[in-house]
């Protein structure tokens, strides 16, 4: 979360450290923005975080992408400036709202903020969020560091205003997230303008939506000479005429680096393309290079306008085009000797693979649909994903927000003689099911589907940091909110009484028993966890636990809970009567992390786990 000292902005004409997220929050703050919403997404979520300790505007945590946009665009009918922001999977989910408002224009400035998550590192996919401004006919500014995240963000609210058109403020990860200086201003107030009636605008019906579309037409011209006169578009000169390059936000710092002597167009208004002015540019040197992440977007429109250009025919459509990237793609085009790399090769280290926390309430989850037999799992975008891994390996499939519900229900009508007998559970997260669950519910219980649900409330946005949700009973702020009763709420979607459990999630026992209750009843049925992720302020953490030695056999069954503060400390081989050969796990608990859920004693067959207070001992894992 964003300190609280931004309560209290620094004055105009300071420089701040600042990550891209945080400039964009400032230049939003200072443009005058009334109302500001988004759905945590990494890269995206510091943006609202950091707004929501501004004062003088409106934030709030939507229950999806598309509401978030809907309010914004909202308050821009009203003449208010306003903002939201999202992951680029985000922009997925919001689309419908977006291909229709750029039909109705704005009154006030409206300005949607896409991070792309260039390199896959918390995403599910790589999208190149430029191609909605292709798509929907709206200009694309591209930011390439914190100090150009704030001044676009600015010229953004003015262009949008200016042409009545939301603007696509489209950044990357490494725009997001990586800290550099920036020059801030001061906040300028803006009164709204207030809504105007006009149903012919307003009202999207088809009559309407067709006399609008000449209208977007001719702003996109507009645009495109806007974009042509830009001084975000520039060329900045270098003396080596043999190749020169194109390119857009993070990748114009790649090309910098790495050929510093070579002419670059950089594009900050990169949509609509300024195509004669990169004709012209083109003309000047020998060959150019369009250095984009990750799509071809702007090399196949210069191609198709006529100009020569080289592109992904020598780079790669998959990450980011980093020195070590470019350096050797150019090298091979120029026939020139490959460079050494000046990036160290990576030290070989101790693998550690994404795992929960300590004491996590998903650790049950996943440990008991590990025992369960003969069950395909369908799984959702959470913390919970990692029940894919091991030691649980309990995941069977992950696409998408809320897709769990709809596979599961698929999974369920479309199966053969092969999986008859096998029960289809859905694992879904709080927030999940709020932002994208309920409808694939409710189309289990309408369609009479064979599937249970596992909803894990755990009463925050658990993967992006532990927001606050309508599931929690908290806002933006902390402040007190309604708060959503999941066990009251699927039972409005249909779900029978009897087919709706409560269920604490350390309770192992219990939690195996409806589990396996559950899938034999063939209807829909609902089994809700009810414990609290233990990174927030809800979770009340307990005496520790430790091993005792002399009692610990090393069955190892503590170690499939999967929980981090367990440790194996040795590994033997013990030969049974019968010849067979059984693997044996000796563990200690590291008691300083462990927070006392008692997940680990439930399996432990020797009853070798006490209260560490019983020997007053606390052990602390050592560094070898």
């Amino acid at each position: 979360m964003a300190p609280a000292a931004s309560l209290n902005p620094a004055p105009a004409h300071s420089r701040l450290f600042m990550s891209g997220n945080d400039a964009v929050a400032r230049a939003v703050w200072e443009a005058g923005v009334r109302v500001a919403a988004a759905y945590p997404g990494t890269p995206a979520t510091e943006m609202l975080e950091v707004l929501s300790t501004y004062p003088d505007l409106y934030t709030e945590w939507s229950v999806n992408e598309k509401v978030s946009l809907e309010v914004a665009f909202g308050a821009a009918m009203a003449g208010s400036r306003s903002f939201c922001a999202m992951k680029h999977v985000g922009m997925n989910v919001a689309a419908d709202a977006l291909m229709t408002l750029t039909l109705t224009g704005v009154v006030g400035g409206l300005v949607i903020a896409v991070a792309d998550d260039v390199g896959l590192s918390s995403s599910q996919n790589e999208q190149d969020s430029r191609t909605w401004g292709r798509f929907a006919h709206i200009p694309v500014f591209e930011p390439a560091d914190s100090q150009e995240a704030y001044d676009f963000a600015l010229a953004a609210f003015e262009l949008s205003e200016r042409f009545q058109t939301p603007v696509l403020l489209r950044l990357t990860t490494r725009v997001c997230h990586v800290k550099a200086l920036v020059t801030v201003g001061e906040r300028h107030t803006r009164p709204a303008a207030g809504f105007a009636k006009e149903s012919s605008r307003w009202v999207m019906v088809p009559g309407h939506a067709a006399r609008r579309l000449p209208l977007m037409f001719e702003r996109e011209q507009q645009l495109a000479i806007a974009a042509a006169e830009s001084s975000l578009n520039y060329v900045e000169d270098g003396g080596d005429r043999r190749l020169g390059f194109i390119a857009s936000g993070p990748a114009c710092m790649h090309v910098r680096e790495s050929f510093p002597d070579s002419p670059m167009f950089k594009l900050g208004f990169s949509y609509p393309a300024p195509i004669e002015r990169l004709r012209e540019f083109a003309a000047s040197v020998d060959r150019v290079v369009v250095a984009e992440e990750v799509e071809p977007l702007l090399e196949t429109e210069l191609k198709a306008a006529g100009i020569a250009v080289i592109g992904k025919d020598i780079l790669p459509r998959i990450g980011e085009l980093a020195p070590n990237v470019l350096k050797p793609a150019i090298a091979r085009l120029l026939g020139e000797p490959a460079p050494e790399s000046s990036v160290a090769a990576p030290l070989p280290v101790f693998p550690r693979p994404p795992t929960m926390c300590v004491a996590c309430p998903h650790l049950g989850v996943y440990y008991t649909l590990s025992q369960v037999k003969n069950i395909t799992v369908s799984g959702d975008i959470g913390c919970y994903t990692l029940g894919a891994g091991h030691p649980w390996n309990a995941l069977d499939a992950c696409i998408s927000m809320g897709a769990s519900m709809g596979m599961a229900l698929g999974l369920d009508k479309g199966r053969g003689e092969a999986d008859a007998d096998r029960r289809i559970v859905a694992v879904i997260g709080d927030s999940t099911f709020m932002h994208m669950g309920m409808q694939g519910l409710l189309d289990i219980v309408y369609n009479r589907g064979n599937v249970t649900v596992l909803l894990l409330d755990n009463r925050a946005v658990g993967m992006t940091g532990g927001q606050n949700n309508p599931g929690n009973g908290r806002g933006i702020h902390g402040e007190e909110a309604p708060r959503v009763d999941f066990e009251q709420l699927v039972k409005a979607l249909g779900v029978r009484e009897e087919r709706v459990h409560v269920v604490n999630p350390y309770e192992l026992a219990t939690l195996f028993k409806r589990l396996r209750e559950e899938t034999k009843i063939p209807e829909p049925s609902v089994i809700i966890t009810n414990q609290p992720c233990v990174l927030v302020q809800d979770y009340q953490r307990k005496s520790p636990f430790m091993v005792e030695e002399d009692t610990c056999t090393g069955c190892g069954n503590c170690v499939d809970i999967g929980c981090p503060a367990i440790h194996v400390t040795r590994r033997d081989t013990v030969l049974k009567p019968n010849g067979k050969e059984v693997a044996r796990s000796f563990v200690r608990i590291e008691t300083a992390a462990c927070t006392g859920c008692g997940l680990c004693l439930q399996p432990c067959a020797p009853k070798a786990i006490v209260p560490a207070s019983v020997a007053g001992k606390v052990h602390v894992l050592q560094p070898h």
